[in-house]
């Protein structure tokens, strides 16, 4: 590729992180200081003597460490940088910088493959689960190792470099599929591999779920032996940290399909490079934080307090939130409690946040 058409990939890079540059210095902002306050409140939560305890804690403790560092690093950064134009920090700062932005990005995504594997643990072989912290803490230093590692490319690919009279901090390619090259392996590794990985693990769970939910289906008009009694149960506290799990996979599914998918088409020349879809990829690429501002209001919705109010709330109990539905007259006291070992949790396995 000729030095001119480098030079016209230079500036449209150039013009695509200052495109609507108010709207954007705004947007990053609201996403700074949502993802500061909400994640240190996250934080204050789980850091709690009691919630210590709590095995899903310890995962959102470190999925929280890594939403803030993705504010105090990645966001801040992006805003000094978007309010003086230029890079003014050397080379060197320029390589550091840039390399522990891919890390926390990294990081965070794999802690929520980790956090996945463990769900599915979980409901898999739920007494092995539950005696042991060991494989947790090796999910949780694995996922910031493999972090670690993977982006140390970035010290190499990143360099101070003069774009339109301005110092930039910036990736230069000679060829063009040089920048195809490096957008794949990002997708692959920061996108598609964990999004496997994480679908594999929520279909599991979803199919012992399933499977034995219909075991307890047997409860209307038939006899529960008392040997059966525990079979099929899944507590409920390990439902609801599977559906904490859930949403917030979703939430980073939805952030970051849309960059993934749009700098694969622009990279592979299906997007025209259009003052329209430089627009387009201005507003995607600061999407990416929101995942980081998500979770925090994730955790408050799912909170066991946030949840008690939303049950006493006046007018929603008026909608009928509070209606309670009694047991089936056709089972008898023995599959009643059954039921209620199937719908209750063992202290154990008490989760609250």
């Amino acid at each position: 590729m000729s030095n001119l058409t480098q030079l016209e990939n230079e500036t449209i890079a150039f013009d695509s992180f200052y495109f609507y540059e108010t709207e954007q210095f705004t947007l990053l902002w609201i996403l700074f200081i949502a993802i500061v306050f909400g994640n240190c409140g996250v934080l204050y939560k789980v850091l709690r003597k009691k919630a210590r305890n709590h095995r899903m804690n310890y995962f959102i403790r470190h999925l929280a460490i890594a939403d803030l560092l993705v504010g105090l690093v990645n966001v801040l950064t992006d805003i000094i940088w978007r309010f003086t134009i230029s890079w003014n920090l050397g080379n060197a700062a320029c390589k550091i910088i840039r390399y522990l932005q891919v890390v926390i990005t990294y990081g965070s995504t794999y802690i929520l493959v980790s956090l996945s594997i463990d769900r599915c643990d979980a409901i898999r072989y739920p007494m092995q689960f539950s005696s042991s912290w060991r494989k947790a803490r090796i999910l949780i230093w694995s996922a910031w190792f493999t972090s670690v590692i993977v982006s140390l490319p970035i010290i190499f690919l990143y360099n101070e470099k003069i774009i339109q009279d301005h110092p930039q901090c910036w990736i230069a390619f000679e060829e063009q599929w040089q920048w195809r090259l490096y957008m794949s392996v990002v997708a692959i590794s920061l996108f598609i591999i964990p999004v496997i990985i994480i679908s594999y693990c929520y279909s599991v769970i979803i199919f012992i779920i399933r499977s034995r939910s219909k075991k307890l289906s047997s409860c209307i008009g038939i006899k529960a032996k008392a040997s059966d009694s525990s079979s099929g149960i899944i507590p409920k506290a390990k439902i609801k940290t599977v559906k904490i799990s859930l949403v917030i996979v979703a939430v980073f599914i939805l952030c970051w399909s849309p960059y993934i998918i749009f700098d694969l088409l622009q990279v592979y020349g299906y997007i025209p490079a259009t003052q329209t879809n430089i627009a387009i990829a201005s507003f995607i690429q600061s999407l990416t934080p929101l995942n980081s501002a998500a979770n925090p209001l994730i955790y408050f919705i799912f909170s066991t307090h946030f949840s008690r109010f939303i049950r006493n709330c006046p007018l929603l109990r008026w909608f009928g939130c509070k209606y309670q539905q009694k047991p089936d007259v056709t089972c008898n006291q023995s599959q009643i409690s059954t039921q209620s070992e199937i719908l209750t949790s063992t202290k154990s396995n008490k989760f609250e946040f």
